[in-house]
């Protein structure tokens, strides 16, 4: 049964990322059509032909490999003398034509973003309710009802900008005997202490636990939070302990000590400027440190230690997140390619083919743990990423892709000549050549990864 649902959820990715390339090339082939461009072959896949038929003027086909397609215009790579070719159209038609695909690659990411948005059972809000009791974030400049509108200059429209922003933040080393890092200490070590009593000391068990973690800790530690000085907090810290043991009904031990609160060396936090609506008016909070905590031996990862308000869902809102999650896409996809740019981010942390195949399989699983239709949204929600990222990337003006190819057009346009066809033969073929390294490179690296387990696990 698991492999017929395996076989399933792949014949479903590759039938969506197939509806991808097939809404690229309708939207160059529909915009050739109704701007009187003759279109020679409208194709769905690559390689051999598996059936195609002819309609008019256009030989409709059916290929072998699902790995794009295309749409053959008459006079697209060569000088025709058909008034009908490309070449001949006016230079606005060919640039409508030209932006078309990518249009249309941003519509369907909002078509499967609206189909992700409307079977979600919730919505939350950029507006924090309340902060998880060990929360860094809430004795670093952050409050209640604080409405996060951008985080280290990324802005904020929904939760996935927010989630987002706080990745992208630096992590950088801070101050580790400062009053703030103190006081954070106090409240992990609180809640750490919690478990010490059920898993080592064997004094509780879950369900008072459970009462401690949410009855017990959290007004202590906004106690610690507004702490003033390092012995404030300390005794705050104490009184916490205290309390544990007073509602847990529990003596305690002989040898009991109260926990030393460990100063190092070094500490390292996700810290950056957030803008918030507060009160109604738009405040700037400089150098707000979030959780951070070790993700294997040598690296980091920043968590969210606050709580959001929920949102209504009706119809206004799920077009609102269907609108605003899409935008978010396209922020993720240019954002990506301004750390690329900036050395943040490097061509062996891209991924090809390969490394698509392996995160559309890793979100399936993820969403299998909890149901097919969890699979097939996690899924889905991956391919509007996918088609949003191909519209805007296919449209960087970069020699062979879309936007090369138009801002040959603005060229044209502006000096009301053509360019000659040798000079765009030499520049799209170097393009084109570099794209295929690039390609190459980034599918070795895909599978280097995937043998090696140098894939981050999203499971």
């Amino acid at each position: 049964m698991q492999v017929l649902i395996t076989i399933a959820l792949i014949i479903i990715g590759v039938l969506l990322f197939e509806f991808i390339i097939f809404a690229h090339e309708f939207g160059h082939f529909i915009t050739a059509k109704k701007s009187g461009v003759q279109v020679n072959e409208f194709a769905l896949g690559m390689g051999p032909k598996l059936f195609s038929f002819v309609k008019g003027e256009t030989r409709y086909s059916l290929r072998l490999f699902p790995i794009g397609g295309y749409c053959a215009m008459e006079g697209e790579d060569q000088d025709s003398d058909n008034p009908r070719a490309f070449n001949n159209a006016k230079v606005w038609k060919r640039m409508i034509i030209i932006v078309a695909g990518a249009v249309m690659n941003i519509l369907v990411g909002f078509l499967l973003m609206l189909i992700v948005t409307a079977f979600q059972t919730e919505f939350i809000d950029t507006t924090i309710s309340g902060f998880a009791p060990y929360a860094y974030t809430a004795n670093a400049g952050l409050r209640e009802g604080d409405k996060v509108v951008s985080v280290g200059g990324y802005p904020v429209a929904n939760s996935r900008d927010l989630a987002l922003g706080i990745q992208l933040l630096p992590c950088e080393e801070v101050d580790p005997q400062s009053v703030t890092v103190f006081k954070q200490d106090c409240c992990t070590d609180a809640t750490n202490y919690i478990y010490t009593m059920r898993d080592e000391l064997k004094l509780i068990d879950d369900e008072i636990a459970s009462t401690l973690y949410y009855q017990v800790l959290p007004p202590g530690a906004k106690q610690i939070n507004a702490a003033t000085s390092k012995e404030e907090a300390y005794n705050l810290f104490k009184g916490i302990i205290d309390s544990y043991y007073t509602a847990a009904k529990v003596e305690k031990p002989k040898d009991f000590a109260y926990p030393e609160i460990e100063v190092r060396d070094k500490r390292l936090r996700y810290t950056g400027d957030v803008s918030v609506i507060r009160d109604g008016e738009k405040q700037e909070l400089k150098g707000v440190q979030f959780y951070t905590y070790k993700s294997g031996e040598d690296k980091t990862a920043v968590g969210i230690d606050f709580y959001l308000l929920p949102k209504e869902k009706n119809f206004g809102t799920v077009m609102e997140e269907t609108f605003t999650g899409t935008v978010s896409l396209a922020k993720s996809v240019w954002k990506s390619l301004e750390l690329l740019v900036r050395g943040r981010f490097h061509l062996t942390d891209m991924s090809g083919p390969v490394g698509i195949t392996k995160a559309v399989s890793d979100v399936a699983a993820v969403g299998l743990q909890t149901g097919f239709g969890d699979a097939v949204l996690n899924i889905v929600m991956i391919m509007a990423l996918i088609t949003v990222n191909l519209g805007i990337v296919n449209m960087l003006p970069f020699p062979a892709l879309d936007g090369g190819r138009f801002v040959f057009l603005v060229i044209e346009a502006i000096t009301h000549r053509h360019l000659p066809r040798k000079v765009e033969y030499i520049v799209n073929g170097i393009g084109l050549a570099l794209l295929i390294l690039l390609i190459v490179f980034v599918s070795f690296n895909d599978i280097f990864k995937l043998f090696t387990g140098g894939f981050d696990s999203m499971t």
